[in-house]
């Protein structure tokens, strides 16, 4: 990549912010709504996909919220209904896809986008899987577990050397 564009990409105005945090603690269950979490190797403890991998931890733009709700016909849309497991502000998600970054104690690295899938039909209604392209957010890998909290930081982190 040219040094003038990995640079901007790499280039970040501020942290970005913990919104929500939540948990599927079973296939088809409510999510539960946290405060604060752990993150181990394989993911936020407590929820049901706690394993280690490109996906092991799903996060969610909140500037994207008031859009997936315009989208799907309603004012507002529950964080919880969309099935990601941080709802992170002010730094553009997007940007962090490929990148390492921490949260809160915790280090993760963008492994690529978190498509929707068909239960957001059930979730938002008719044309909610349609509604959520675009916006649903990234999967991450778990680099060093950590601790999160409703407001702590995200913050990107410089790319890691080869040797690493």
């Amino acid at each position: 990549m040219d040094g003038d564009l990995q640079r901007l990409t790499e280039t970040f105005s501020q942290p970005g912010t913990i919104r929500w945090i939540g948990a599927r603690p079973g296939r088809r269950e409510l999510m539960t709504v946290l405060e604060r979490a752990e993150i181990d190797c394989s993911g936020l403890v407590g929820d049901r996909r706690n394993q280690p991998g490109k996906r092991a931890v799903t996060l969610l733009q909140a500037e994207h919220l008031p859009v997936i709700a315009a989208l799907s016909g309603f004012v507002a849309v529950d964080p919880a209904l969309l099935r990601r497991n941080i709802v992170i502000a002010d730094v553009n998600l997007l940007g962090l896809r490929k990148a390492r970054f921490q949260i809160g104690t915790a280090v993760l690295r963008g492994t690529g986008l978190c498509a929707p899938c068909s239960r957001m039909e059930e979730c938002l209604g008719s044309g909610g899987y349609t509604a959520m392209r675009g916006h649903g957010g990234i999967t991450a890998e778990v680099l060093s577990p950590g601790k999160i909290k409703i407001g702590d930081a995200v913050t990107p982190l410089p790319p890691a050397r080869e040797t690493e």
